[in-house]
């Protein structure tokens, strides 16, 4: 009996084992949502961009940061059934017809749901640059590829504490580099967002500690400008959502 039991637990700790390591070598999916919003599904393994982020951070930023936020989102929206119906761009654009006592709330997880997924999204790639219209578009609006990079980790670097760095585009296809704290987005002032960086020290903690600069640095090698050129095709089509 002995026997049997201990093998039972070592059976029941490698199946534990087993499920724990599989997201990261498969494509991580998301629970089903508890409200309108949802966490979206990762398009690669949690592992797709350790040229710049550790499969951990990149787990634990997904999984509890992101789903914090839509959970939190969801709670806030709740008893508000016009406000839930809207698409998550829209309530950020019109956060002034968002009830006073859940404001703050669907700024902040709004804000971070909206922030999240463009981040997932325009990266597990391999880095290099850009070509075609974009390509052009940078060096109209920043000289050549350089400035723009060199431009854009400057202010990744200085934003004070928690934030974010984004490259704007409007529909005419300028670009322009901002800053937001906590989880405003350009949305909230009627900007589209084009690509951005998270510079939460949960998005590069375990690896750089407080050598963010480093992170900025080599956040450039997993980006995807095949998504990132999609999302400029759809600013100018005026269809880019979050």
């Amino acid at each position: 009996m002995t026997i049997l039991h201990r093998r039972a637990l070592f059976g029941a700790a490698a199946g534990l084992a087993t499920a724990w390591a599989a997201p990261r070598t498969a494509l991580a999916q998301a629970q089903p949502p508890s409200g309108p919003f949802r966490l979206p599904d990762l398009p690669y393994a949690f592992d797709a961009n350790e040229a710049a982020i550790d499969a951990r951070t990149m787990e634990i930023h997904w999984r509890f940061h992101h789903g914090a936020q839509v959970n939190a989102l969801n709670a806030a929206v709740r008893d508000h059934s016009a406000i839930a119906a809207m698409p998550l761009d829209q309530i950020l654009m019109n956060l002034n017809q968002v009830p006073e006592g859940v404001r703050t709330a669907v700024r902040n997880n709004g804000g971070g749901n909206a922030n999240h997924t463009m981040f997932w999204t325009i990266m597990g790639g391999r880095g290099g640059e850009p070509t075609g219209e974009l390509a052009q578009a940078i060096a109209q609006d920043f000289t050549d590829f350089a400035t723009f990079r060199t431009r854009f980790n400057a202010a990744a670097n200085g934003v004070f504490g928690s934030g974010w760095a984004f490259v704007t585009v409007n529909q005419a296809g300028r670009l322009a580099i901002v800053t937001k704290p906590g989880q405003d987005n350009p949305l909230m002032d009627g900007q589209r967002v084009l690509l951005g960086n998270d510079v939460w020290e949960h998005a590069y903690y375990l690896r750089y500690q407080n050598r963010r600069a480093e992170y900025t640095a080599n956040w450039w090698n997993v980006l995807d400008w095949n998504r990132i050129a999609q999302r400029y095709a759809a600013a100018k089509a005026g269809t880019l959502g979050v």
